[in-house]
């Protein structure tokens, strides 16, 4: 595994503590660690995160566009992570004569009730789907027959990637995927999944809220179920966050307030933020994203970030402040 540290910004809590790459510093005791933005040295996109035991996995795409592989990383803590290579899913087990060229990118990672993690990931505008007994794998197809779970005849009005799991609290597997070509028309579908997570319970339906074009991630709060989304072209500053809101987890959904919640800053620092996850720890909710650096590449780059996720008094996402948090 290779050790790769994180942009942070040491604020020590005591005399007798050092970081690998300074000294000893007197700082007041009340201040915390920040975790701040990239959280890891290069050029990764599109990240799941979940936590196991004491540890996160990110899963995350190999930027330019994907590669043979997806990253993972393992962290603790937000300011250490290593990296580790999976078995699958590889551009060699997940090719089928629709395809093409395109590499593996934009997981997704869930643990099911039968105790087995799932995931779900794109190659060309196909989802495949796989399986292991503990995040790191080893990772096979979850299909016997090595096929995709979605193939791009199976809806070929919708470009088929992105696909994200949710589990509802009665146990309840839902997933969500769709996008649009050409950086137009985004289509969300939606349907639920047996207790195999490979098949559908009933047939998948279009979902789709305003403004939607790619990169959906369900959420339950309150009761209340929030499809976030990524619109906006992912090459530039128009790409952004945004969510609807619903009583049932198939919609119908209405637009949020404050959304899009998430958008290129003022002075550009995060620019065409989208394609996020969401994770809580304590009582917090926070948003892994990624950002687009730099912006005069000739190719789209992308960082990996997080930021807090707040909600005000009338259950509405608040605006996101992209500047980092204190360490869990």
């Amino acid at each position: 595994m290779k050790k790769i540290r994180a942009h942070i910004l040491f604020l020590f809590v005591a005399i007798g503590l050092t970081a690998c790459t300074g000294s000893p510093k007197k700082q007041n005791s009340e201040q915390p660690q920040l975790i701040t933005n990239p959280i890891i040295d290069g050029y990764f996109a599109d990240p799941c995160v979940i936590k196991d035991g004491d540890t996160f996995y990110i899963y995350a795409t190999i930027d330019p566009w994907g590669g043979d592989e997806l990253a993972v990383f393992s962290t603790k803590d937000f300011l250490t992570f290593d990296r580790h290579h999976l078995n699958w899913p590889t551009k060699t087990a997940c090719t089928s004569p629709s395809s093409n060229s395109s590499m593996v990118w934009a997981p997704s990672v869930r643990k099911a009730a039968n105790g087995k993690y799932y995931m779900y990931v794109s190659v060309g505008s196909e989802i495949w789907a796989g399986v292991s007994d503990s995040p790191l794998g080893p990772w096979k197809n979850a299909k016997e027959d090595d096929s995709p779970l979605v193939a791009a005849a199976d809806f070929p009005k919708v470009h088929n990637i992105d696909a994200d799991c949710f589990i509802d609290d009665d146990g309840q597997a839902y997933l969500y995927w769709g996008s649009g070509f050409h950086w137009i028309n985004g289509i969300c579908m939606a349907a639920k999944l047996n207790p195999d997570m490979i098949t559908f319970r009933e047939e998948p339906i279009d979902v789709t809220p305003p403004d939607y074009f790619e990169a959906p991630y369900m959420i339950k709060r309150f009761g209340k179920y929030y499809l976030m989304y990524s619109s906006g072209k992912a090459i530039d500053a128009t790409y952004k966050v945004g969510y609807a809101v619903g009583n049932l987890p198939l919609g119908p959904f209405e637009t949020g307030v404050n959304s899009p919640i998430l958008e290129t800053s003022a002075d550009s620092t995060t620019y065409g933020p989208g394609h996020h996850s969401v994770f809580r720890e304590g009582n917090q909710d926070y948003m892994l994203y990624h950002r687009i650096f730099p912006q005069d590449s000739a190719y789209v780059l992308r960082q990996l970030c997080v930021d807090s996720l707040n909600f005000d008094v009338n259950l509405n996402i608040l605006k996101v402040r992209p500047s980092g948090v204190a360490n869990f």
